[in-house]
Parts: C-alpha cells; structure tokens; sequence
C-alpha cells in the first residue's frame, strides 16, 4: 500500500490533477487516467483490483493494464507522490 507525501497539495477535477511537492518545489501533472490511479493508490487499492477496474472501463487486457500500473507506481513513489507506506487517516488531509 502507499500513501501521499506530507508535503504534496493537490488539486483535482474531471482532466486530472497537479499535485505540488512543496518540499522538493516540483508541481507534477497528472491526466484523468493517472489522477484515477493515483487516488486509488492512496487509499490502498490493490493494483489488480485498479487494473480490473480500468480494464472493465476500456475494454484493455488487464495484464497490460496492471503492468502499466506497476510501472506509473514506481515512477510515482521516485516522484515522491507516494511512499511505501499508507495511513487512511493522513491521505485525505493533503488534498484540502
């Protein structure tokens, strides 16, 4: 599981989100798709279940998808949008 970075403010709506890691001073872009993902992500959504989900949705293998997933989560958590670890209580707080 992952949760967000302390130091990451966010703004979402229907094309995506920018999430600034006030930290590091980077603002990342995300599409709706990667915004869907990393929203799952952060409340503990399995990949697998992420995949199936996307996979339901856009008629796309759900292995495809979940290796695309494993590889967007990797380059999230080097980003410092997300860490190994989740805490439900700590994930919404960041996106007010």
């Amino acid at each position: 599981m992952a949760n967000t970075n302390p130091n990451l403010h966010a703004v979402m709506n229907h094309d995506g989100a920018v999430v600034l890691n006030a930290e590091r001073g980077v603002m990342s872009n995300l599409n709706a798709t990667g915004s869907r993902i990393w929203q799952a992500l952060t409340r503990g959504e399995t990949v697998e279940a992420i995949a199936l989900q996307l996979a339901s949705d856009t008629g796309e293998a759900p292995a495809i998808i979940e290796a695309d997933i494993r590889e967007f989560r990797l380059a999230l958590c080097e980003s410092g949008l997300l860490t190994d670890k989740f805490s439900a209580e700590t994930v919404h707080e960041h996106f007010q």
